[in-house]
């Protein structure tokens, strides 16, 4: 199955594997035509993927993934179509960045007090960008040293909430986050809310308190979601009158539950995100399209079956 559009991807400006370079050259090679990159907090990879955008005759969309906090809570808002040197951007995902510098050598700590040493350096020796340290860098040390088999297992034995090397960390005021991509002229989506572990009247305050702040789109399909969630956000998006959003969240081969140009369609009855974008006109698509496709079909319960993430 392929698709034309991915509007999640990461490169090596925060925690993929892949340069900027690189990722729009394995998307083109994949068959995406519109691409977004949309690294963790942090622009300083556009310039450089749009260019190469330029050869390999896709579309680039500017993105970024921000880091935010709601109720206490860590979620990600992907601003599409922003303007990255818009000054409050800017300024806010610097901010952002210093915090991380910070948590880091909290998480550190906290691992070294749980028997593991020299977490701080190791995870830096995997940021090629040292203004962006994620747990991502932390996890990649973490399997290097043998202390777990592959990234997916160090999120189920460390780094998360009653697991050794997790530590709170206040990011980006939700509305300030959202705000910031709105007044740059981008549009706010909720970033794989299937990802936060909140029952249905949690995610449904989240949902209507990122829709007051102006958000306007949530992801919809995405490789953190399982089939049967983009059933379910497709209904959320309904509900909330909000576009319909979807991207791989790619950052390498062998971290990924999907690859660049392999999302399915959109449910029946979402409105994208793209719907009057001029990127999804046919000269830059190569044929007429209303969403990605998905072995030609878009996704229904029943083809759920055909094109499930694998986790």
């Amino acid at each position: 199955m392929s698709s034309v559009i991915d509007l999640h991807s990461h490169s090596t400006i925060s925690d993929g594997l892949f340069t900027p370079s690189e990722l729009v050259r394995r998307a083109a090679a994949q068959g995406v035509r519109v691409l977004a990159l949309t690294d963790h907090d942090d622009v300083a990879g556009l310039d450089e993927a749009r260019a190469v955008a330029v050869e390999a005759g896709i579309a680039l969309v500017n993105g970024v993934e921000i880091s935010a906090t709601w109720n206490k809570r860590s979620v990600h808002i992907v601003g599409l179509h922003i303007a990255p040197a818009y000054g409050p951007l800017r300024d806010g995902l610097a901010a952002i960045r210093a915090g991380r510098g910070e948590r880091a050598m909290r998480i550190a700590a906290e691992l070294e007090r749980a028997g593991i040493p020299g977490s701080l350096e190791g995870a830096y020796a995997y940021a090629a960008n040292p203004g962006i340290i994620s747990r991502t860098h932390f996890a990649r040390f973490l399997v290097a040293k043998g202390i777990v088999k592959d990234t997916r297992t160090v999120f189920k034995k460390y780094l998360v909430k009653g697991k050794p090397g997790y530590v709170e960390h206040r990011w980006a005021d939700f509305s300030d986050a959202i705000g910031w991509i709105r007044a740059s002229g981008g549009i706010a989506v909720l970033a794989h809310p299937g990802r936060y572990d909140l029952g249905r009247t949690n995610l449904g305050n989240l949902i209507a308190d990122f829709k007051e702040a102006g958000g306007e789109a949530i992801e919809v399909v995405t490789g953190n979601h399982t089939a049967e969630q983009f059933i379910q956000f497709a209904s959320f998006a309904r509900e909330f009158d909000l576009l319909a959003s979807c991207g791989s969240d790619f950052h390498g081969v062998g971290e990924s539950y999907m690859d660049l140009g392999r999302l399915p369609a959109l449910p029946s009855g979402c409105k994208p995100v793209w719907h009057d974008w001029p990127e999804m006109s046919p000269e830059h698509v190569g044929r007429k399209s209303e969403a990605p496709s998905a072995a030609g079909a878009p996704y229904t319960a029943d083809n759920a079956a055909l094109i499930r993430p694998t986790y």
